[in-house]
């Protein structure tokens, strides 16, 4: 079988989140098609992972690619943050969990979701294909000012009042349900030296509706909190993050439970007698080298933060 997604960052995450113990125990929260289990069990003969992925499509290719490794793997069909809430019994709580938070180059390239407007289809964007709305149910649904405001908020898009009267506007005489009808209102209304920018200026508007869709923004910082819950104190946590509000999350919630003082900054004197739950060990985050951009373009926009839990008893998560 074809694969389409190289892991990014994947020598560092090895480094970071190395097995401590022959037994180890490893939660890919993230899965994908299975790049950095593969890896890890591969690297670590006596490592076990759990792999999670709400996208029954890519799991089955992560089955298939790591078949080999039998009963060292197991797989979770679920939101990361429904399985950490809802942690299964038969599972011991894991020594280290890794999450992946990019967008795997198969929904671009096979899924035929609308990930990509590189390609005419039908504006799904849904993981979870079995529940949720699509993204043209919420071009359909969304007033001016609320499409607006997602492309802003989510994506940072400078012209989302521009391309958001433009499709108001369309949207009266034909309801928009595909990428390319979709790209070609917003490459309509943005300036002749957008279109001429160094990225697609569609590119954003696709971001905003993918996260709206998926709920990424509500869902991290809520499944980061609920595996801390779960990870086994001296386990680590590893996070690859693709752009800055993701990133952002990650810092904010490393640095608020990695600090032993959790007063208010007025407070005159420490009486929280708090104990930090989080050793940061990425002072800044760690980004992919030359080479790596280069061989594998997507890894250009990836951090990667990681952290050693080292107190049960730290910040209320």
């Amino acid at each position: 079988m074809e694969y389409f997604h190289t892991p990014v960052l994947l020598e560092e995450t090895l480094q970071y989140l190395a097995a401590v113990q022959d037994q180890a125990f490893m939660i890919d929260a993230t899965q994908g098609e299975g790049g950095h289990s593969a890896a890890f069990l591969e690297r670590f003969p006596g490592l076990r992972i759990a792999g999670i992925d709400a996208d029954r499509d890519i799991q089955g290719r992560a089955k298939e690619r790591l078949a080999a490794f039998n009963d060292r793997i197991s797989f979770y069909n679920c939101w990361a943050g429904d399985f950490f809430t809802e942690y299964p019994e038969e599972l011991p709580l894991p020594d280290t969990i890794l999450f992946d938070l990019g967008i795997s180059l198969f929904h671009y390239n096979a899924s035929g979701r609308g990930f990509s407007f590189l390609r005419d289809e039908y504006l799904d964007m849904r993981l979870d294909r079995s529940c949720g709305k699509t993204a043209a149910d919420l071009i359909a649904e969304l007033s001016e000012k609320e499409f607006a405001d997602l492309l802003f908020y989510n994506a940072g898009e400078r012209y989302s009042r521009r391309i958001s009267a433009a499709v108001q506007t369309a949207k009266k005489n034909i309801p928009i349900t595909t990428t390319s009808a979709l790209a070609d209102l917003v490459c309509a209304s943005v300036p002749a030296i957008y279109r001429r920018g160094h990225i697609h200026p569609a590119t954003r508007t696709f971001q905003a509706l993918r996260m709206a869709v998926n709920g990424e923004e509500e869902k991290l910082p809520l499944m980061l909190k609920a595996a801390l819950t779960k990870l086994k104190k001296g386990g680590r946590i590893g996070v690859i993050s693709f752009h800055s509000g993701e990133d952002r999350t990650v810092k904010n919630l490393f640095r608020e439970h990695g600090r032993d003082c959790t007063c208010p900054p007025e407070a005159p004197i420490c009486r929280c007698e708090g104990v930090a739950l989080l050793t940061i060990l990425t002072r800044k985050p760690v980004k992919a080298g030359k080479e790596e951009c280069h061989n594998n373009p997507p890894s250009r926009s990836a951090k990667f933060r990681a952290a050693e839990k080292t107190s049960t008893s730290g910040a209320d998560l």
